[in-house]
């Protein structure tokens, strides 16, 4: 691996500062584009419905291309990956804001999702081999809270730029922050490469692309109407089936695209099934209450919006309370007694109603802000605290690629229920604020489940991250 000439206390701060920009620039837009959607289709004369198929191919490339990230990583340079991942998705964001039609949109957030899917895997493996392991905590602090932030903030400026310009402009925003970031990478970020680096496992790539794609359209689309049911089955079917053939693969394979033997790894392990858990709810949340918000209370985009920033606020704390936490609690008790505190928040949410005072609901978004910030830098900086630097890359994919899958679940799943209330309340097409707290109550019990995970680990876990 590449030397590197700058003092660790340096890359401990800067970098993941770089890597959570570029990180909070593509989480921000996903977000955005979600509250746009309404005013593109009248716009672009297109049904919303149709449209969103903006997001569904841009999940769809996340989901095909994270897997190949920490190959590319180590077989090209991660810097190298990490600027071209940036360009890519910087001017398909421009594109995409130039564009005229349903195809010319669909096309470019194609492109921007491949960007994306480089981005997020790849700057976690800079900041994780660019810091002694003893600083990794630090480092995953300052890069998870803008990836936090991002989908707590990104609907009330989406709200306000659709109010108050025009569409394309959630687009041209990314043009100065991918600028800023391409030059503060080239400047700042050092060239990390592995020198031994084993053939791409092609077969590996195609099993877990069809794989995931299945599944991610399948959960995507789940209680939503935008396919038809047989189709959400087929998807769903065969992204399991390649799944199953995947794992085939790896058994035989010395060097696996996805390397399943990483879960032999108990903290590594933990991080991905019991963050898995945790992961349902983090994306869903934001989804739930824009839906409760908006069609339940009937509040504006941007009103909406503005409540969510309760939530960034509480996300913002956790940058000055996470490592005392930790030092106080260490790694196990805090994942326990934190996961129960963000599965009640998020079980709370669902018993908001029209009635609920304002500075409740503020103050249980704020909790619950501060509560998911410090359980997803948690679950991260966990996840390498056993891994070596030659499979940190790989690890990396895994990680993401996991995150990923379960968001797109989450989602899926909060819409089957809310769906399924509807129906069995016989409200049809009408969602009431009753049939979204169904939703919540669902990802607060699955995230609290987590602590089951946690509540395994060894008293020890993750004391190389904190100089023990």
């Amino acid at each position: 691996m590449a030397s590197l000439s700058p003092s660790p206390s340096r890359f401990s701060v800067i970098v993941p500062l770089i890597v959570g920009c570029a990180q909070f620039m593509h989480q921000f837009d996903g977000t955005m584009i979600t509250t746009a959607l309404p005013v593109m289709a009248v716009s672009l004369n297109e049904d919303p419905l149709k449209l969103n198929l903006a997001i569904t191919c841009y999940l769809l490339a996340l989901a095909v291309f994270v897997p190949i990230s920490g190959w590319m990583a180590d077989r090209y340079g991660a810097r190298r990956v990490f600027l071209a991942a940036i360009a890519v998705f910087t001017a398909s964001s421009v594109l995409c804001g130039l564009s005229s039609s349903l195809a010319e949109i669909v096309l470019w957030r194609t492109v921007q999702g491949i960007g994306g899917a480089m981005m997020t895997p790849v700057g976690r493996v800079i900041v994780v081999k660019s810091v002694p392991r003893f600083e990794i905590v630090r480092a995953m602090n300052y890069v998870t809270i803008p990836a936090v932030l991002a989908p707590l903030i990104g609907p009330s400026v989406g709200g306000f730029m659709v109010t108050y310009f025009s569409w394309p402009w959630i687009f041209f925003l990314n043009l100065p922050i991918g600028i800023a970031g391409l030059v503060l990478v080239y400047v700042y970020v050092p060239d990390i490469r592995e020198d031994n680096v084993a053939p791409l496992d092609l077969r590996g790539f195609v099993l877990t692309g069809l794989a995931l794609a299945g599944l991610v359209l399948g959960f995507a689309a789940l209680g939503r109407g935008a396919l038809p049911t047989q189709v959400i089955i087929a998807s769903i079917s065969i992204g399991a089936i390649c799944a199953a053939l995947y794992l085939a693969h790896a058994q035989r394979k010395s060097n696996p695209i996805i390397d399943l033997s990483l879960l032999h790894n108990r903290t590594f392990a933990a991080s991905i099934f019991g963050g898995g858990l945790f992961y349902i709810g983090t994306t869903a949340q934001v989804f739930l209450m824009a839906l409760l918000l908006q069609v339940g209370f009937g509040f504006s985009a941007l009103h909406a919006g503005l409540m969510l920033l309760a939530g960034a606020i509480g996300s913002t704390v956790t940058r000055f309370t996470f490592r005392p936490i930790l030092g106080q609690l260490g790694f196990r008790p805090m994942l326990i007694w934190n996961g129960l505190l963000s599965g009640a928040c998020l079980a709370a949410c669902g018993l908001f109603s029209a009635q609920t005072p304002m500075i409740v609901m503020l103050a249980v978004l704020f909790i619950a802000g501060f509560s998911r910030s410090t359980q997803f830098t948690g679950v991260q900086a966990l996840g390498y605290a056993e891994i070596s630097s030659a499979i940190m890359a790989r690890a990396t994919s895994f990680s993401s690629m996991m995150q990923q899958l379960m968001q797109s679940f989450g989602v899926g799943l909060t819409a089957l229920v809310v769906h399924i209330s509807t129906v069995m309340h016989g409200h049809g097409d009408v969602i009431t604020a009753g049939d979204v707290s169904y939703g919540f109550f669902a990802i607060g019990i699955l995230s609290a489940l987590s602590v089951i995970i946690f509540y395994r680990l060894p008293a020890t876990a993750g004391s190389e991250l904190m100089g023990r």
